[in-house]
């Protein structure tokens, strides 16, 4: 399929936290897959609706309606990628967010649209219930991605493909969000999945971490929970988000040029 428009929704992953940033906007791997579909398409147009911190029922609200409107046919790809943020939350119910993300997929496959859906990495370093959580919760909203996209005929993009993306080093130093390489990485895979040119050196993984002394962890640990863990539980007992206040960078479709 040769595509003529691309529209991106969803969360900071879709935005492109913690990539390179190009001209005041992080680049992301969404605006890397728009600079190889450019190519093959003269013409060609794309739209990221995607902000940071939204939640499954935001992106729902707030992007599906404009993506739907823009949205045109096979020629048309959209990325969907949310619930993540939920996941996180403490009172997350599967069930809910199950129904929610089932009726969104519906929704955009219904424009005739090409779309595109996302599984997770569902293992963590560490132990304990907090990551006992993650796993039991990751695994379930894959179970219900891959159900969603067999049953509204979406193309898959299966994480556990490649488990070893969980090495932290494709990381930025938030620990949540992909760093450069990551996104870089992320890009080709999207790219090898909808048959576009890619780079298979990003199915390579690293070569074995160097071990760190027990100083530098705890250095790392003490200045990751006070620059990004503690304004993050801040920000939630303020019922506030990341995101608030923020317009996505590209909100219509424009002409775009590797």
């Amino acid at each position: 399929m040769t595509f003529r428009r691309y529209i991106a929704i969803g969360d900071s992953f879709t935005e492109g936290m913690c990539d390179d940033v190009v001209n005041g906007e992080f680049r992301g791997w969404a605006d890397r897959v728009a600079d190889v579909l450019a190519v093959a398409q003269p013409g060609f147009e794309y739209a990221n609706l995607a902000v940071r911190g939204k939640l499954l029922h935001q992106v729902i609200t707030e992007q599906i309606p404009a993506a739907i409107t823009m949205a045109s046919g096979k020629e048309t790809l959209i990325t969907f990628h949310a619930g993540a943020n939920d996941v996180l939350r403490p009172k997350y119910k599967s069930e809910v967010a199950f129904a929610e993300y089932r009726e969104a997929v519906q929704k955009l496959t219904a424009t005739g649209a090409t779309v595109a859906l996302f599984t997770v990495i569902e293992t963590v370093d560490g132990k304990g219930k907090t990551a006992d959580m993650w796993v039991e919760r990751f695994t379930e909203f894959n179970k219900n991605v891959r159900a969603v996209a067999k049953e509204f005929g979406a193309v898959l993009a299966e994480a556990q493909q490649a488990p070893w993306l969980a090495d932290r080093r494709f990381l930025a130093v938030d620990r949540l969000h992909l760093n450069t390489e990551g996104h870089w990485r992320m890009s080709q895979a999207v790219l090898e999945m909808l048959d576009y040119p890619f780079d298979s050196a990003w199915r390579i993984p690293l070569p074995p971490a160097k071990k760190k002394s027990g100083l530098r962890k705890t250095i790392e640990n003490v200045y990751w929970i006070f620059i990004f863990v503690l304004p993050w539980i801040w920000r939630r007992l303020r019922g506030r988000s990341s995101g608030d206040g923020r317009s996505p960078k590209y909100p219509t479709l424009r002409p775009w040029r590797n």
